[in-house]
């Protein structure tokens, strides 16, 4: 299920400013990347027997590596989904969706756009002077 008109999709942002804000939301990206892709996921537990659901975020590189954190990054419209053991996660918009998952999700990508809006301005410093993120003008 796509999560529309959140503000989310079309943002542009540094891959290491992105990696910590999804971090900081426990959005895991793992090794859910290639060179030009990436993609975070929030796991969702549910009492469902077999069934998680996962709340992805989705991006790709408009320059620069993914592999080599010089990425820019342009996000795409996240997806809801439900993983059913063993066969896999469906997104479709047929599969059926608690409405307190779907009010979470929206809520979760909300907080998320937000802290991404207020970090566009922001670049990482150069890997010799630390992780820490400075405010360019």
């Amino acid at each position: 299920m796509r999560i529309e008109n959140l503000g989310i999709e079309d943002m542009i942002i540094d891959i290491k400013v992105l990696d910590q804000l999804m971090a900081n939301h426990a959005f895991i990206r793992a090794g859910q990347w290639d060179y030009e892709r990436v993609t975070y996921d929030y796991k969702v537990g549910s009492k469902e027997k077999n069934i998680t659901y996962y709340i992805r975020v989705q991006g790709y590189a408009i320059e620069g590596d993914v592999d080599r954190k010089t990425a820019v990054i342009k996000l795409k419209t996240p997806l809801l989904g439900k993983h059913y053991y063993p066969h896999g996660i469906e997104y479709g918009e047929e599969e059926d969706f608690p409405e307190n998952l779907i009010e979470r999700a929206k809520k979760l990508l909300q907080n998320v756009t937000s802290d991404i809006s207020e970090h566009q301005d922001i670049q990482p410093q150069d890997d010799h002077q630390g992780s820490e993120l400075q405010q360019t003008n």
